[in-house]
């Protein structure tokens, strides 16, 4: 007999997932709402220990799909979670500095300054992992390492669970990301710094910024592979074992919307946009014209090998005090088989 739920907590990153897009096109609400389950947010709960969740993967009963930091951390720490799918979709990753520094290649980097943030302890320190792994895969494109480059820490007083803590700045949620690197940047503390996503497009352009290199959708997987390339979809033990019709359901809702996504273009444009507070002109810049193409789900071995390969970049650097094997996380009994080749 299954275990009866009332309602169960989900989050996701404000990124371009397939999650995200079955929340705004309601296909999530209505799938459980049909089974009488009530959908809650992780991330926008005014309490923190619920919102850490989206950090720690502490809740039961509780699902995931965003950056791949958070839920790898957790699972090297003892968290028992499953690793049901994948999803990789390709965003802007650069390295940028001001065009009064004199760079403009990857080998004007050495001996220069690479600012890299650092936040307070608390939970994993997923941008500080992001930008290293940036850096050494934009510093190997010019034949060059982290050695050759001294990496400048860029101390950030705040923490992310704080977003929803007392008042907002300006009437905005969240902060903009890249913030403090620009801000150093201007201020002469450092030559150079890593920006991704929407934000990074946003954060270059408005300074006016030299991009050093862009390597998001470098022909070599490896080196896009980051903290959002690819991103995982992870559900806690219980609401797998217990209610795997339930991890079904979810999927199907997934799929559906991936369906949407690869008919409407434009519109899923727009819906991505709204997710990442960004505008369609950031989206298209960031994400390429056919990301409505890349919001499925797999597990196929690409997919697999790409996660593992970042998992062993975050304990290499320190992020994770144990390393496991990545096959003992996944949890294949819900991607169709010509969608999870994992051997």
């Amino acid at each position: 007999m299954s275990t009866p739920l009332s309602e169960i907590w989900y989050t996701r990153c404000p990124v371009p997932t397939p999650v995200g897009l079955a929340v705004q096109l309601g296909y999530l609400e209505k799938t459980f709402g049909d089974v009488g389950i009530a959908l809650k947010s992780i991330i926008d709960s005014p309490d923190r220990s619920i919102r850490q969740s989206h950090f720690n993967h502490t809740l039961e009963w509780s699902f995931r799909h965003g950056g791949n930091v958070p839920p790898i951390r957790a699972r090297s720490e003892g968290r028992d979670t499953r690793l049901v799918g994948i999803t990789w979709t390709d965003e802007f990753q650069a390295i940028i500095a001001l065009p009064q520094t004199g760079i403009r290649t990857i080998a004007d980097l050495a001996g220069r300054r690479v600012g890299v943030p650092r936040r307070p302890e608390g939970i994993v320190d997923f941008m500080r992992a992001t930008a290293l792994k940036g850096i050494v895969s934009a510093l190997s494109l010019g034949g060059l390492r982290i050695g050759d480059v001294e990496l400048i820490d860029i101390v950030q007083d705040h923490s992310v669970l704080e977003t929803q803590e007392g008042p907002s700045l300006f009437g905005l949620k969240r902060r903009q990301s890249f913030g403090e690197e620009i801000a150093a940047l201007l201020r002469g503390e450092v030559d150079a710094i890593f920006v991704k996503g929407t934000a990074g497009v946003s954060a270059a352009n408005l300074i006016g910024a030299v991009e050093v290199i862009e390597f998001g959708f470098h022909p070599d997987p490896k080196i896009r592979i980051n903290s959002g390339s690819p991103r995982v979809l992870t559900v806690d033990a219980r609401l797998a074992d217990e209610r795997p019709d339930l991890v079904e359901l979810l999927v199907d809702a997934i799929r559906k919307a991936s369906i949407w996504a690869e008919e409407h273009p434009e519109e899923t444009r727009r819906f991505i946009a709204r997710e990442a507070g960004a505008t369609e002109e950031q989206v298209l810049a960031a994400n390429g014209s056919d990301v409505h193409r890349h919001l499925g789900l797999g597990l196929d071995k690409e997919l697999v090998t790409a996660i593992s390969h970042y998992k062993d970049f975050l304990h290499e650097w320190g992020f994770l005090d144990d390393n496991f094997d990545i096959h003992t996380w996944i949890d294949d009994r819900f991607v169709p088989a010509n969608e999870r080749a994992v051997a």
